[in-house]
């Protein structure tokens, strides 16, 4: 709980902090536009070509951003996708990490299959993947991933405790279910008696 709770936090710190740079590159974007003579005006707008439409998971590129800011916003944007945007993306994310074998890409497939209950959930896989950051004394990424290390072990120590508790709940079920059926056998019994002793 605590482990999440930091992590929200950081979330929301970062994520103010990412709103204020782009402002700040909006407004230096503009005052070029601004202050340009009318001819290089007219030779900027020509150079302008339509972009091409962003992915829906969009890093923030590295000037505004460190590598921890931008997991960050990656991970905000990747747990809403859809199933099978989500699906896509993890191919994404397991291809960069197959070609680079960063920290930072190591770090995005982590946490694509940290996202519970999706078909591509996988705890497990999550950890595995972080534990060579979490090792890492140099690694700028090792706080993080300690922290999604840490929740992710304590979700897991949590559903186990779950399983066990439904397991427990069942078998008190059953040992119930067997005393009503002895009751009503004995009860059944009780009232054929007196119509034999008749």
């Amino acid at each position: 709980m605590i482990a999440r709770f930091l992590l929200l936090v950081t979330i929301a710190l970062v994520l103010a902090g990412c709103a204020a740079l782009r402002d700040m590159e909006a407004e230096r974007a503009v005052k070029p536009e601004e202050t340009a003579p009318p001819g290089e005006a007219a030779d900027q707008q020509a150079r302008l070509e339509p972009e091409v439409q962003p992915s829906r998971v969009e890093v923030p590129a590295p000037l505004l951003a460190g590598d921890l800011e931008r997991l960050l916003v990656y991970f905000e944007q990747v747990k809403k996708l859809p199933a099978a945007e989500l699906g896509r993306e993890h191919d994404s994310a397991r291809a960069a990490f197959s070609r680079t074998q960063s920290d930072f890409d190591r770090m995005r497939l982590a946490m694509v299959v940290s996202i519970p209950n999706t078909a591509l959930s996988d705890d497990q896989r999550a950890v595995e993947l972080l534990e060579p950051v979490v090792k890492n004394q140099n690694s700028s990424l090792r706080g993080l991933a300690s922290l999604m290390s840490a929740h992710l072990q304590e979700r897991r120590r949590l559903e186990s405790g779950m399983h066990s508790l439904q397991q427990n709940v069942q078998g008190l079920q059953q040992k119930l279910d067997a005393l009503m059926s002895l009751e009503r056998s004995l009860i059944d019994r009780e009232q054929s008696s007196p119509a034999r002793k008749r």
